[in-house]
């Protein structure tokens, strides 16, 4: 015996006013709150333009989600929606029904269709995603600015048709839409028209910065007024800046880009990926005196470049890295520096530091000896890696005795590199291993057994449960 399930009203409703778009215009104002959602998925996703649009002037809610829904971005549906907030921008006062003040078109948002498309509906008066109490002050004052949040991915190569009708549309608009974007990654795209996009941008929304392209010095001089008005950057990734010569026009430059680094008050994450131009010149990059900075850094990575000792000195003098929890010198040869130069680093910040990375700074015994002692004081360090460095065996026995890395060890490589000859009998005393090390905190071990493959040593851990 079969049971037949009769269509819930919603259904009735969404396959009537889908049917007939031209009726979707006069029962939106008093279709309940809780039958928007499912509706405009079902308009979004069939493409009805015309009930899209009138949902947008009727839309409940805070925020519109629009970023959640869109797996391929589809012009004709971003017209429909914006088509919609054309005719709520016109108005001169906020509709008694309306109210969207948020465009979200991030792919963000999933939760809030997923929730609206069940079938046992709740309301949240504390989200951002319920409907805002009926205020009638609201209807009578002039709308606000409404906000767009956007993912911006500079690429000249990935621009397409949907992003292209956005950004026209937002610049004929620029009195009446704020354009937010949280993250901004800079790929491949000219100064000239990164300029253009961001000139459209609330730069005060932008909270981390990545340039993840080959620039000059000179380019990054011509963008630092720009990050200089991101005032709440949190978060700065710059890679692979080059410098063509030590002149006096690359000394303006350094000046000119170090002006707007005091800007950033809120920086905690500082990432520089092969810059060539920072030999030398570190004491002005993080020439931040404690008044410019609200909290000290967090992270800190230069990494595949070249430092002078007075750089290294200045970093150990910095007063914003006094709490640090990620610290990442990769690639940055320190061969011949001082030893004690790494330890009074790591020193200051043996309190607060939980990643280090040392991999392939060509450090030798002596730099790692003199930097036990303060290793022990890292009482928060989960991760060490130092990787690629020239070592003895008795100065890797020296390390693994130290008290947190008996903890948890992962994947000890050791590849052996030469013997040294001690003595005037020429016998070899000292044999030298390429290490492959990282040392992870967190929980007791046990070493199940170490063999040899290849002219490798591998040495297992099994990690036991506390």
């Amino acid at each position: 015996m079969s049971v037949w399930n009769p269509p819930r009203l919603l259904d009735l409703v969404g396959m009537s006013l889908l049917r007939d778009e031209a009726l979707a215009f006069a029962p939106l104002g008093d279709l309940p709150t809780e039958f928007f959602p499912p509706l405009f998925m079902e308009a979004f996703h069939g493409r009805h333009s015309e009930t899209l649009k009138a949902m947008v002037q009727a839309w409940p809610f805070v925020r519109l989600p629009l970023g959640g829904l869109m797996e391929m971005p589809h012009v004709g549906t971003l017209q429909a929606v914006l088509d919609g907030l054309d005719v709520l921008l016109a108005q001169k006062d906020c509709p008694r029904r309306c109210k969207l003040r948020v465009l979200d078109l991030r792919n963000t948002g999933q939760d809030f269709w997923s929730t609206w498309s069940g079938s046992n509906v709740r309301v949240s008066s504390s989200s951002s995603m319920a409907p805002v109490a009926e205020d009638r002050s609201r209807t009578e004052q002039p709308l606000a600015p409404l906000e767009v949040f956007i993912e911006l991915c500079l690429n000249e190569g990935t621009m397409d048709e949907f992003f292209i009708y956005l950004m026209q549309w937002v610049e004929k608009r620029k009195a009446s839409i704020h354009l937010c974007c949280k993250k901004l990654k800079i790929l491949s795209m000219s100064m000239e028209n990164i300029m253009k996009v961001l000139s459209m941008v609330q730069l005060d929304c932008i909270q981390e910065v990545q340039v993840n392209c080959t620039w000059h010095l000179s380019t990054l001089a011509v963008f630092a007024p720009l990050l200089g008005q991101m005032g709440n950057v949190q978060r700065l990734l710059l890679s692979h800046i080059h410098v063509s010569a030590l002149d006096e026009q690359e000394q303006q430059h350094v000046v000119q880009i170090t002006s707007q680094f005091l800007r950033l008050h809120h920086l905690r994450d500082l990432r520089m990926e092969s810059p060539s131009f920072l030999q030398g010149r570190l004491d002005k990059m993080l020439s931040f005196s404690p008044r410019c900075l609200k909290t000290p850094l967090e992270n800190l990575a230069i990494t595949h470049c070249l430092i002078t000792e007075s750089d290294l000195k200045h970093l150990s003098q910095c007063l914003n890295i006094r709490q640090l929890k990620g610290l990442d010198l990769s690639g940055v040869p320190l061969t011949g520096f001082s030893p004690e130069l790494l330890q009074v680093l790591l020193e200051k910040v043996a309190a607060t530091l939980q990643e280090l990375d040392l991999n392939l700074c060509g450090i030798m015994d002596c730099q790692l000896e003199a930097i036990l002692p303060a290793l022990s004081h890292c009482s928060q360090l989960r991760t060490f890696s130092i990787c690629g460095n020239l070592l003895s065996m008795a100065i890797m026995e020296k390390l693994l005795q130290i008290p947190y890395a008996n903890t948890y060890i992962w994947n000890l490589r050791k590849r052996k590199c030469h013997e040294e000859p001690r003595g005037k009998t020429g016998i070899k005393t000292q044999t030298y291993w390429r290490t492959d090390l990282r040392i992870w905190g967190g929980g007791r071990v046990s070493c199940d057994r170490t063999r040899e493959r290849h002219g490798r040593i591998y040495t297992n851990k099994r990690k036991v449960d506390s």
